[in-house]
């Protein structure tokens, strides 16, 4: 059995600066329900680079490790491997997409 979920947003801001952000793993942990542990290497996300967390949620902490399989800067996505306890692996792709000059969506699914 799979399941597939994708949440979505639009951004009020220019697609440049929503990348920006995005494009960066130190910035994680201020919207995912984790901890960063370390980045390695630090820096943008780039192919290879791990990112190392720890769950927020009081009664629920678990490791979470991300792989960057791969950055496609002028698509503005970036694909990871994300793999849980259990065995679970789950490939994640954030995508950010221009609406307009002023707003963008961002999918993370």
């Amino acid at each position: 059995m799979s399941v597939s979920v994708c949440p979505i947003a639009v951004i009020e801001a220019p697609i440049e600066r929503v990348w920006e952000f995005l494009s960066e793993p130190a910035n994680y942990a201020l919207w995912w329900e984790a901890q960063t542990r370390s980045i390695t290497p630090e820096g943008p996300a780039q192919p290879g680079q791990r990112i190392y967390a720890k769950t927020k949620t009081p009664g629920m902490k678990f490791d979470v490790n991300l792989l960057v399989e791969g950055v496609e800067a002028s698509k503005h996505q970036i694909h990871l491997k994300t793999m849980l306890p259990f065995g679970i692996t789950v490939f994640n792709q954030i995508t950010c997409t221009r609406l307009d000059e002023r707003r963008c969506q961002v999918s993370f699914g």
